[in-house]
């Protein structure tokens, strides 16, 4: 008896065992598109001939059967999340899809909990991240490495703005949110949003159009749904803006419709004609040839009348990807089992049915089989890094011209912008310096090959607002009066020369900004176009760091760093000027030292030497003769011993230094000015405790406290040039200035009409004077490109 139950529990372990051990028949994957759309019905058809051949390979899932369940999500996001909801009560592994970033959201959501992977071949929204979604996998590329090819092509062309036009849902936001920060990195930004909510009407579509046309970027960058983005294009041929200097450069949302379109149905092509377009990037290769013709044949039976594009090669291995996890999965022993969710319950009365959506216990297995796929599909090599995207994006780049596209290059995030395909460049060391990166010419719209400028004055039929500040002094530079047009000087015909090589017209018009009798503050004038109350500012406008902050300036046009001035006294000359190098001590010691040496020389040769004897006068002629001679170098008497030749050696030496001393002290009393205050630079003059003079109004005064740490105090504000000259006179005992710190062109004039004061020391800042943009890359990069025209044709 006992043996008769040992028997029984063994087969009925034995029986267990190779239930456990044996594969399902079948396994159920789901799939969530819409089928009526661009890419659904490119991705129907590929998902069914993948489970097809699927299904056939007896290399994977030998004995067991994919099962596809699809869903249609009807473009509606309300119905999409219904529809999902409904396939995940019939207990799939997986889910192929969805379609739609924004259902993508939802669903991820469900799949987390339900821990059923969701393999999306066409939600593109870099916002589907694998950290607060991580059963989110993404088959295609991320619009994340879309909106970077974007970037390198703005760049490449050197555009600094743009203008985004986007669908105002989940995959536009995040797309265009992407482009800004891509675009900071390339110096460039977005300086214009148009967003277009889903389903607008031709009306709408053309108020966000006219409203982005009346911008300055004409570089607009089109991330939309490709159900409704041939209706933007239209509307924007009716609105002029596909012709000549315009720039459209659109998403792979472009692509998709056109690879979609049969020949005889492009009658939409006129209208986008010159335009920039990202396709995802495909390999050429035997497997995707063959596939491309079955899908033909198939799509013919089923008399589908549109085109396969490359969304289809993303659903197709996307099944493949299921397909060899889910076999993986299986070979690794693990059973495909769901249990109830315990938190999830069907109240009193409710018919939602909660109940039937359970946990599929094996889906962290799944998902890390998926994590784990390295295949080559299509579309590539099929690998997903840890952030669940697919390594190695790329994108073809497409102009359209005719009656289709040309491709003008490739981009990858391996080594940016080129012309050779990604495959050749996998094969080589990375390089993405800006020398590196190349396209084929492109043809733009207009029928021109000449690169568009990417940017016109804001076309809202306003005149430029320009700021001159109108101050009592130095008219010379600027000055402004009353009048629209009534602004001359120095700066102003700086900025009329850099404003006329523009090639078209910019009326402007002067604003004055004072009242003539006292400097303004030029920090206002700036601020104020900070706050739009200006559009620019021309005049001494100093660039320095803490303006640079508030608005945009542009190169230099006159270098004015800071000097010091101050008084200076030329000593009068006079008939016994000749006598002032020396002081009466010095020329007695002089007179007493040639004396001594005559004597010196006359002991030392009147024995030996002829020339040295005589009567006693002669001797002491000979003696005041040779002494002073030697002043003069012109002393006729020979010294034959050795001891007076070594001293007059040493005499001649000496002689040499007086002379020369005696000449640079006459030359500087006679010609060089003294100092009146003792100020000799700016170290000396920060020591002192002395008053110092600045312009009113200008940066100076925040220089002198913030920089140099000189009491407010000691400052003391002028605006006119006779005040400098007054201030100066007085002096620091009667009211006035030790000594004035201002810029040089300043100095420049003052120096040129009061010859009583000269600069002090060097000068000690490198500042130079730029005209105030508003906070805009091309306001300044306009008026920086005519200014450096305008010097190289040497018209400034």
């Amino acid at each position: 008896m006992g043996a008769d139950r040992l028997l029984v529990l063994c087969l009925a372990l034995a029986a267990a065992a190779a239930a456990a051990g044996q594969r399902p028949s079948a396994v159920s994957v789901g799939a969530l598109f819409t089928y009526e759309s661009t890419i659904g019905r490119a991705a129907q058809l590929a998902i069914e001939l993948a489970v097809d051949d699927v299904n056939a390979d007896t290399t994977v899932l030998a004995g067991t059967n994919l099962n596809l369940i699809t869903q249609d999500t009807n473009c509606s996001g309300f119905l999409g999340t219904i529809e999902a909801l409904e396939l995940m009560e019939k207990n799939v592994v997986a889910v192929i899809g969805p379609q739609s970033s924004g259902i993508g959201h939802v669903i991820s959501h469900v799949v987390n909990e339900l821990h059923v992977p969701l393999l999306s071949f066409a939600a593109t929204d870099p916002t589907l991240s694998a950290s607060e979604y991580p059963y989110f996998l993404r088959s295609t590329i991320s619009d994340y490495f879309q909106m970077h090819a974007v970037a390198s092509i703005v760049d490449y062309y050197q555009w600094k703005e743009v203008t985004a036009i986007f669908v105002d849902d989940d995959y536009g936001r995040g797309g265009v949110s992407v482009l800004g920060d891509a675009l900071a990195a390339k110096r460039a930004r977005i300086s214009y949003k148009a967003a277009i909510h889903p389903n607008s009407n031709t009306d709408v579509v053309s108020d966000v159009l006219f409203r982005a046309n009346m911008m300055e970027s004409r570089v607009f960058v089109v991330h939309v749904n490709p159900d409704t983005g041939m209706k933007l294009f239209s509307t924007a041929n009716k609105l002029r803006m596909m012709a000549s200097g315009y720039v459209w450069i659109v998403t792979d949302w472009l692509a998709a419709v056109l690879d979609s379109s049969r020949s005889s149905d492009r009658n939409d092509m006129n209208y986008i004609q010159g335009i920039i377009v990202l396709r995802q990037h495909t390999p050429d290769s035997v497997a995707k040839s063959k596939f491309i013709s079955k899908w033909n044949n198939m799509a013919r039976n089923r008399s589908i009348d549109s085109a396969l594009n490359s969304y289809g090669f993303y659903a197709y291995d996307s099944v493949w990807t299921v397909a060899r996890a889910i076999d993986r999965f299986l070979d690794s022993g693990q059973q495909i089992n769901f249990s109830a969710d315990p938190r999830l319950h069907d109240s009193n009365g409710s018919t939602l049915r909660l109940s039937t959506l359970k946990i599929f216990d094996g889906g962290e297995q799944l998902l890390q089989q998926l994590l784990l796929t390295n295949i080559t599909g299509l579309t590539g090599q099929v690998r997903f890094d840890s952030d669940h995207n697919l390594v190695q994006p790329a994108y073809d780049i497409l102009n359209v011209g005719g009656s289709g596209s040309r491709l003008i290059g490739y981009w990858s995030n391996y080594s940016g912008l080129s012309v050779a395909s990604p495959e050749i460049l996998y094969q080589k060391p990375p390089n993405s310096s800006t020398s590196a990166q190349r396209l084929y010419s492109v043809i733009w719209p207009g029928d021109t090959t000449t690169k568009p400028r990417g940017w016109v004055f804001p076309n809202n039929g306003k005149p430029l607002r320009v700021g001159v500040p109108n101050k009592p002094s130095f008219k010379e530079l600027v000055s402004g009066g009353k009048g629209p047009d009534n602004a001359s000087g120095y700066s102003i015909d700086i900025f009329n020369a850099a404003i006329k090589l523009l090639p078209y017209p910019v009326p402007c018009q002067f604003i004055a900004i004072g009242d003539g009798i006292n400097n303004p503050n030029y920090d206002d004038i700036i601020n104020r176009i900070s706050t739009n109350s200006l559009d620019a500012a021309v005049g001494d406008f100093a660039i320095v760091r803490n303006r640079t902050k508030i608005a945009e300036f542009t190169q230099p046009y006159i270098e004015a760093g800071l000097v010091i001035v101050a008084p200076a006294r030329r000593a009068n000359s006079s008939a016994w000027a000749f006598l002032k190098p020396f002081t009466v001590e010095m020329w007695c010691v002089t007179g007493a030292l040639f004396i001594f040496v005559g004597v010196v020389v006359w002991i030392l040769e009147h024995r030996t030497n002829e020339e040295f004897r005589g009567s006693p006068r002669q001797q002491v002629l000979t003696i005041f003769w040779f002494s002073f001679s030697t002043m003069f170098f012109a002393h006729r008497q020979n010294t034959v011993s050795a001891l007076g030749r070594f001293v007059l050696i040493i005499w001649l030496f000496v002689v040499l230094i007086i002379n020369s001393s005696y000449t640079a002290s006459l030359t500087s009393i006679l010609t060089v000015q003294q100092l009146a205050t003792g100020i000799t630079g700016l170290d000396n003059l920060v020591a002192s405790a002395l008053p110092i003079g600045y312009q009113a109004g200008k940066f100076v005064r925040n220089y002198l406290i913030d920089e140099l740490n000189i009491p407010e105090s000691r400052l003391v504000p002028l605006s006119t040039v006779q005040e400098y000259a007054d201030a100066l006179n007085r002096g620091p005992k009667n009211g006035g200035v030790a000594a004035i710190v201002d810029e040089m062109p300043c100095v420049e004039i003052f120096l040129s009409s009061h010859c009583k004061f000269r600069i002090v020391g060097q000068e000690f800042t490198k500042e130079g004077w730029g005209f105030v943009c508003l906070l805009s890359i091309y306001s300044s990069y306009i008026c920086s490109y005519s200014l450096l025209w305008a010097s190289y044709k040497g018209e400034i």
